[in-house]
């Protein structure tokens, strides 16, 4: 844990919990979340491909975690943590240019 604690810039214990529980919580959301906005839009695995329908579901998921990263984020107190944490992301994926200013 002492990697992980210097590697993201914290020195509390409870922070890294806070961390920890939002990546948990967020990416649980995502996934069920995903699930109703699929049916929503005709995307199911009755009328679909499997492998159509998981390569759309795993796409759609990808900006919904991101929302709700920040989101919960923000609700557990730890807003900046994670939106250094998406910046960062984001720009490894290519796209920075969202967030020159």
């Amino acid at each position: 844990m002492k990697k992980l604690k210097a590697r993201w810039g914290i020195d509390d214990n409870w922070q890294l919990f806070i961390i920890l529980l939002v990546f948990a919580i967020t990416g649980s959301s995502s996934a069920k979340i995903a699930g109703p906005l699929c049916q929503f839009l005709g995307i199911t695995s009755e009328t679909t491909h499997w492998s159509i329908y998981w390569t759309l579901r795993i796409l759609l998921i990808f900006p919904i975690y991101q929302i709700l990263l920040v989101s919960f984020g923000w609700i557990f107190g730890q807003f900046q943590f994670f939106w250094a944490f998406e910046k960062k992301m984001l720009s490894r994926l290519g796209l920075a240019k969202m967030f020159d200013t």
